[in-house]
């Protein structure tokens, strides 16, 4: 199957790059030079991918981002950084980016990044029709609708970004399993490098924060110390 994937990034080195080795997994994609013009093309495209710089003139990665996640119709973004702070990369995750990756990076990395996120929305697109009984998913006091994207907790939308939401979901759909942060890395990101277990920290902080009444005491995703993390048996058993 050939993917097309928008490459909005005003280093053309970086971009000439991206779209040569895209093309080495049979990627037809367009480069846009700056964030207005990657909005305009993303509106007027039928893109599988969005490989999207942090930094753009015209409009920032940030606000290219709300845009992208304020159409109907879910198309993974993948963004580029050259800053390194974990603000910067929770600013992107939190308006909708799916992964990223701070330059300079490697060219194995993002090939693998990316082949992750078409991995995850051909599973998606390929879900059979009668797996209805997965669609709604319940815990104590939380809801989660897998088909819609949604949950609920006392009744209370909660935000979630894709990766988060995707983070969740395994856990539920595998009640008291536990699994190290290289399992998580593997099954929810679906690739691993060595020293990205950090990712999986991260996520599962911004995680607790927004589902959890004392992050700090958490109810439904339990640490197991020295191994990883799991649902909580009580609430599995629910």
């Amino acid at each position: 199957m050939k993917y097309k994937v928008l490459i909005v990034e005003d280093n053309a080195e970086i971009a000439d790059l991206v779209q040569m080795h895209l093309r080495d997994i049979h990627c037809e994609s367009d480069i846009a030079a700056d964030g207005g013009t990657g909005v305009s093309m993303f509106l007027a495209g039928n893109y599988d991918l969005v490989v999207l710089d942090l930094m753009l003139p015209v409009e920032d990665g940030l606000s290219v981002c709300r845009k992208i996640r304020a159409e109907q119709g879910y198309v993974p973004i993948l963004m580029l950084t050259a800053k390194s702070t974990e603000l910067d990369r929770v600013l992107g995750l939190e308006v909708g980016a799916d992964d990223y990756l701070t330059k300079p990076f490697s060219i194995p990395e993002l090939i693998a990044r990316v082949k992750a996120l078409f991995r995850r929305v051909e599973a998606m697109s390929a879900k059979p029709a009668h797996a209805v009984l997965d669609d709604q998913l319940q815990f104590s006091g939380m809801s989660i609708d897998s088909a819609k994207r949604h949950v609920l907790i006392d009744n209370k939308n909660i935000t979630l970004t894709a990766k988060e939401f995707d983070l969740l979901l395994h856990f539920a759909r595998n009640p008291g399993r536990v699994y190290s942060r290289v399992d998580l890395l593997d099954q929810v990101w679906g690739y691993h490098h060595e020293g990205y277990e950090h990712t999986v920290n991260s996520h599962i902080n911004r995680l607790r924060a927004k589902i959890e009444q004392d992050p700090t005491t958490p109810v439904y995703i339990k640490t197991v110390w020295g191994v990883g993390y799991k649902v909580s048996d009580d609430i599995a058993d629910t």
